[in-house]
């Protein structure tokens, strides 16, 4: 007689097999293993409607743990985001912290943190991720409530914890769910730990017998709520705000609408602006409460503009409010808008506000150390973003870095940057991303957002400007920039590799052939550089500086002209990306013209380079 648990068990003795020895070992793993009964009978309703295909994809292919920790659509299957899998991720983690730090007071004093965004099965999979590690003798500190993103790598510094793990898909559709991993340093993890992970995960994929136990939740001493490290977040945010700025802030006219993407941004962007003297944000009433269905805006990312920042423009015009912000979903992002003298909203790309922030950056910290030698200061941006802050550098005296795309590349930069004496002011990245100071090692869309407040009150207050008219300023004084940040949609990984080794190979299939120029010679490549090869003809052993990922697509192209283009998959999402941006003199005021040339370059490179037609790729609908 079976058990209730061991029911789908005997059910399958009964069911007819596939035939094939790898999925039949695979099914049966499944239904031995998963603890869910959703999922479990999502592939004992496959194999009953003998969907060979269908589960030969879900169950022969592996989701595989890198940098960005885990991303998928939420349903069964080990290439997708589950409860088992989630299980089984956790258990690979826990191992590879033991291995890392085999003490096992270590585990019972520092622990880790956990937390979770309102999506789907997030809390689930964060209380699933707490069992596995309380079994096996780690405090934990999970969050009992919805949280911002940058509140675990914050609670992980601050607590002193070996790791954090955020369960979040960000701005992903509702279907998808994620698992983020922050490192002992608060930073997210980076080569060769997110092998190291992967490696103990697929060394321990059976699961404990009391991976699913509950009881372990219960009147556990392990278990904490860090909640209690929330308010010293905030007395260091209003510690980067003067005294003169406060007051400022407290007289300001200027007016904010503030949407929180149906995500958990909310009440942190309240507590934020309280703490920092702004009156309170207008909300967009049918955004601001969490929801996962996203019922207002399928595609929750305010990177997409009008398409995501609709409701949020009806809000700020119906209530005459002057600026916009928008978090994504999980609160580490931030998008930005401002009314025009057309009274009609201008939405700042990532790179403009990353202009605008770092030029705050570095105003903040001349009004508050005055007279101090600022060749101590460090500013960060990724290789795709805008190369503004390279130029203020060379002009103001700071030192600027770049990394490769991500802030668990930036976030470790600032640490090895602090730890060596200097001063980081902020980084940021052209995805809307922003790190002002060092509070929280990733980009943060809470502390983002009030600093975006502060500064244009101050513009307002002090320089009778708007954020616009000082993005002007900052063009004028340290030359323009102009980019173009888009994708195209590609769900087949073999023609996403045929597309690269074409670009590589593409001088009668030769090794490190690139192409030399777009549109027939009018604009010629002078340096290419293939960050998944390592190959780099700019320098004189034609080897790459910047790490190399042979695991992800990423070749950029310099043009003679002055336009950079970097082409890249996403690590996330199924899009190819590219990156354009071209950088002007002060002295050359031909704004429109440079803006024009980096606009046909990038049309002829995606035409001749991706081939989106030939390769049926889906454009972004701009």
């Amino acid at each position: 007689m079976c058990q209730p648990k061991s029911q789908a068990v005997c059910e399958l003795r009964n069911l007819p097999l596939s035939g094939d020895k790898e999925l039949d070992e695979q099914i049966k793993k499944w239904i031995k293993w998963d603890r869910n009964p959703d999922t479990v009978k999502q592939i004992m309703q496959a194999v009953k409607n003998q969907e060979w295909d269908t589960l030969r994809c879900r169950l022969c292919n592996r989701i595989t743990f890198g940098t960005a920790g885990l991303r998928a659509v939420m349903r069964a299957g080990f290439d997708s985001m589950n409860e088992l899998i989630v299980v089984q991720t956790a258990q690979g983690l826990m191992t590879y912290l033991k291995d890392q730090y085999p003490e096992p007071a270590t585990w019972a004093d520092q622990g880790i943190v956990v937390g979770f965004d309102a999506r789907y099965n997030s809390q689930r999979f964060a209380e699933l991720t707490a069992i596995v590690f309380l079994n096996n003798g780690f405090r934990v500190f999970l969050f009992r409530r919805y949280v911002a993103t940058p509140f675990v790598p914050y609670t992980v510094t601050r607590l002193n914890c070996l790791a954090g793990v955020m369960v979040t898909a960000s701005h992903n559709p509702k279907q998808d769910n994620g698992y983020k991993v922050y490192w002992t340093n608060g930073a997210q993890i980076i080569p060769p730990q997110d092998e190291g992970i992967q490696e103990a995960i697929m060394e321990h994929l059976e699961p404990r017998g009391d991976s699913w136990d509950e009881t372990a939740l219960c009147a556990n001493d392990l278990l904490e709520d860090p909640y209690n490290v929330v308010p010293s977040y905030y007395d260091a945010l209003k510690k980067e705000i003067s005294c003169p700025l406060m007051e400022s802030n407290g007289k300001c006219p200027l007016s904010f609408t503030y949407t929180a993407m149906h995500g958990v941004g909310y009440p942190y962007i309240q507590m934020a602006f309280t703490k920092v003297n702004h009156k309170p944000v207008v909300p967009v009433t049918q955004q601001v409460v969490p929801d996962p269905e996203f019922s207002t805006t399928p595609t929750p990312n305010p990177e997409e503009g009008k398409e995501s920042m609709d409701l949020s423009i009806k809000t700020a015009t119906e209530q005459k409010c002057d600026i916009i912000l928008a978090n994504d979903p999980d609160a580490d992002r931030l998008a930005v808008a401002e009314i025009s003298e057309n009274k009609k909203f201008k939405l700042f790309t990532g790179n403009e506000l990353g202009a605008l922030l770092g030029w705050w950056a570095l105003e903040n910290f001349n009004m508050r150390n005055s007279g101090e030698d600022i060749s101590n200061c460090v500013m960060i941006a990724s290789t795709v973003s805008s190369k503004i802050l390279r130029a203020m550098a060379a002009i103001e005296g700071f030192t600027f870095h770049e990394t490769l795309t991500g802030f668990k590349w930036m976030g470790n930069k600032a640490i090895e940057q602090k730890q060596a004496g200097r001063n980081v002011l902020f980084a940021f990245e052209e995805a809307i991303g922003y790190m002002m100071g060092t509070t929280v090692y990733d980009k943060d869309g809470i502390s983002a957002a009030a600093h975006v407040a502060t500064m244009a009150c101050y513009l307002r207050s002090k320089k009778c400007m708007t954020l616009q008219e000082k993005l002007r300023d900052i063009y004028e004084t340290y030359g323009f920039h102009d980019s173009i940040c888009s994708y195209v949609i590609c769900r087949s990984q073999s023609t996403i590799k045929k597309i690269f080794n074409r670009l590589r190979t593409f001088d009668d299939g030769q090794e490190n052939t690139y192409p030399t120029s777009v549109l027939d010679g009018d604009y010629e490549i002078e340096h290419v550089r293939d960050l998944t090869t390592g190959y780099d003809s700019s320098t004189s052993d034609k080897k790459a500086v910047l790490p190399v990922s042979s695991s992800t697509q990423m070749i950029t192209f310099t043009f003679k002209n002055g336009v950079v283009i970097t082409l890249r998959t996403s690590g996330t999402e199924p899009k190819m990306k590219y990156y354009a941006d071209i950088s002007g003199r002060p002295e050359d005021k031909r704004w429109e013209v440079l803006s024009a040339t980096l606009a046909r370059v990038t049309a002829a490179a995606v035409d001749e380079f991706y081939q989106p037609e030939k390769n049926g790729l889906q454009r972004k609908c701009e």
